[in-house]
């Protein structure tokens, strides 16, 4: 493997697309900035917000609110249904085709899958591109007292207590999206192609990993040629 790994840059066949679904705390926005920096990718977390509610003419503090959530009603229906899927209760038409938020967002992340080499953090993307041949979906994960930690030195304010009902709440939050939104379930190894638990290794070295998947999977030989996005 190399230090200095970029994708090709043209369209086409030569795409690779990735997605970083992550648990809160796990450092799956910094895996994706360093899969992003380490390929020459270009890198959308909170920026698709920004330019979907852009695109929609929706206010992008509306868009903030309603990020990585189900729908309202439907985030009342999780806690009464008590395990039982909290659909069954709503008649009518689906969500999906109700929520303005989802669609502009899922229409602004095949743009972006279209127009070329990528990472994208989270918004159910790995689902949204699930027909997309120049995928790679990866789930990042940590141990609890490792998520904390980094919870903590982000958000100093926090006791460890604090950090760890943070860590659930936000959890709850992306699984219920995810779950509602998809027909897979949030963090199963069988809903995405790469999962990684980054307390086992080091940052960088999940990256070289995922490099290897890469270049094996599509067949890419090292090093990759190409230059930035």
């Amino acid at each position: 493997m190399t230090g200095d790994i970029q994708l090709p840059a043209t369209g086409g066949d030569d795409r690779v697309v990735i997605t970083v679904g992550r648990q809160f705390g796990s450092g799956g926005r910094e895996f994706g900035r360093l899969l992003a920096e380490r390929f020459g990718l270009r890198y959308y977390d909170k920026e698709l917000l920004s330019e979907a509610a852009r695109r929609s003419g929706v206010s992008e503090e509306f868009f903030e609110k309603s990020d990585e959530r189900v729908p309202s009603f439907v985030d009342g229906l999780f806690s009464f249904a008590a395990g039982l899927n909290p659909l069954s209760y709503f008649q009518g038409s689906t969500a999906i085709g109700d929520d303005s938020i989802y669609r502009a967002q899922s229409d602004f992340i095949r743009q972006l899958a279209h127009d070329g080499n990528c990472v994208i953090v989270g918004r159910s993307a790995d689902y949204v591109l699930r027909d997309d041949p120049r995928l790679v979906s990866i789930f990042v994960h940590a141990d609890d007292d490792d998520c904390m930690s980094r919870i903590c030195r982000r958000e100093p304010e926090l006791t460890p207590d604090k950090a760890r009902q943070r860590m659930s709440r936000v959890n709850r939050i992306r699984s219920n999206y995810y779950n509602f939104y998809t027909d897979k379930t949030w963090g199963s190894a069988m809903s995405y192609d790469l999962t990684f638990n980054t307390s086992r290794m080091p940052m960088d070295m999940l990256v070289e990993i995922t490099a290897e998947y890469i270049r094996r999977r599509f067949n890419i030989p090292l090093p990759f040629v190409g230059g930035r996005m």
